[in-house]
């Protein structure tokens, strides 16, 4: 990615408010531009080893800068970065993703399921209960490992779930609400070369655990709207 890009996320946290944005809109539209050439680039090599996404758009995988502030706190009208959900159902499905966060500072790309609702939550969890030792393998597999040391904690429950009890042996794991891996990316990581390149080899290694997921809420009725 261009360094200009990353200036402008740095001067609109700075400047979040939207004077500044309108006066500043073509670095916007620049700095878009390049995130979207990146996803595109992204997308083509994913879909080397993951034919699922075949056919989605970069531009459709992007989210809106603008904020949502109407139940917010924080009332900045705008987000101080750019992210793309990549999904064979786009991003508005349930479907396991890809997603790569630019943020200076804070950058990352990430994979698995967030947020899954009821039926896929626990479809993934069965699924982990019956083929734990499959699971488990590729949690250990050494291209895995480079990048992640284990599903992220986040809102993961106190108690084990309704139908598990204490003594199984991943119940740490199915107490987890969202399934998902994350790897941070340094500035210098975002603006070098290899930047697409790398980039694709962490979404390779993402990529059994998404056909493992996938395979648990296979028949399961998509329910976003």
């Amino acid at each position: 990615m261009e360094k200009e890009t990353l200036e402008f996320l740095k001067k609109l946290k700075n400047n979040n408010n939207k004077p500044w944005f309108d006066a500043h809109r073509k670095e916007y539209e620049i700095a878009k531009e390049d995130m979207r050439k990146s996803v595109e680039k992204i997308i083509f090599s994913i879909v080397q080893f993951d034919k699922s996404i075949s056919g989605q758009e970069a531009k459709k995988c992007m989210f809106r800068i603008n904020r949502d502030v109407r139940f917010s706190k924080n009332k900045s009208p705008y987000k101080n970065n750019f992210g793309a959900s990549i999904s064979e159902g786009g991003k508005k499905s349930f479907s396991p993703v890809y997603y790569l966060h630019i943020q200076p500072g804070n950058s990352f790309v990430a994979g698995g399921m967030y947020m899954p609702q009821p039926p896929q939550l626990n479809a993934v969890r069965q699924e982990i209960d019956y083929n734990t030792k499959e699971f488990l393998a590729l949690l250990k597999d050494k291209n895995f490992k480079k990048y992640f040391s284990g599903l992220s904690d986040e809102d993961k429950l106190k108690n084990p779930p309704r139908g598990y009890t204490a003594d199984n042996p991943v119940i740490e794991i199915l107490k987890n609400k969202n399934f998902i891996v994350l790897h941070k990316l340094t500035d210098e990581k975002i603006l070098a070369k290899n930047f697409i390149q790398a980039t694709t080899e962490i979404c390779k290694s993402i990529s059994p655990l998404h056909q493992f997921l996938k395979r648990a809420i296979d028949g399961i009725e998509n329910t976003s709207v």
